[in-house]
């Protein structure tokens, strides 16, 4: 399990889908507005692509976030579109809706540096959120993450198109938290 000072980031267990999916994906809102696409309904069994991991995938890492106090299951976290021969990867996670506001998306964020920079050697991450999403631009530029740009109208969400702002933290500018 990779730590950070509030949450570690473990492996994906059966048990994590179905409290996942509740937590995370049946809330049509939620999930318009974390999702590429339109929200859809999932029958319970089925293999959902967010959340079953897929071994053999080698463009993106899943993980379950905890609380480190408890193990208690309180989102999912992932690096995605990882690039091998330009170095870089995206970053994406989701907190369910009791575990907000308590920061521990800034400390997914800074697990998810140091796995990126530290465990993959990577150069660069990105972080892509809807322009309203305060707790996560909050929690990219507490972790050093720069805006770099504005996707003006660029993510159809809920019935109206929305901005995205575009996140970027280099490995040179990462700064890591102190060992713990």
């Amino acid at each position: 399990m990779l730590r950070g000072a509030k949450v570690g980031l473990r492996a994906r267990f059966d048990e994590d889908i179905p409290v996942l999916r509740t937590e995370l994906y049946d809330d049509v809102v939620n999930s318009s507005r974390s999702e590429a696409g339109p929200w859809k309904p999932m029958t319970p069994g089925t293999r959902d692509p967010r959340l079953v991991v897929d071994e053999k995938q080698e463009r993106s890492v899943s993980f379950s976030v905890v609380e480190l106090e408890g193990g208690t299951l309180i989102g999912s976290a992932m690096l995605w579109g990882i690039d091998t021969h330009n170095r870089n990867a995206h970053i994406g996670l989701g907190l369910f809706p009791a575990a907000r506001g308590k920061g521990y998306g800034t400390d997914v964020v800074a697990v998810l540096c140091h796995y990126g920079f530290t465990v993959r050697g990577l150069r660069r991450l990105q972080i892509e959120t809807l322009a309203d999403n305060a707790a996560m631009l909050r929690s990219a530029e507490r972790n050093g993450f720069v805006r770099e740009g504005v996707l003006r109208s660029s993510a159809w969400v809920m019935g109206e198109f929305l901005d995205e702002v575009l996140l970027g933290l280099l490995a040179q500018d990462w700064e890591p938290a102190p060992a713990r």
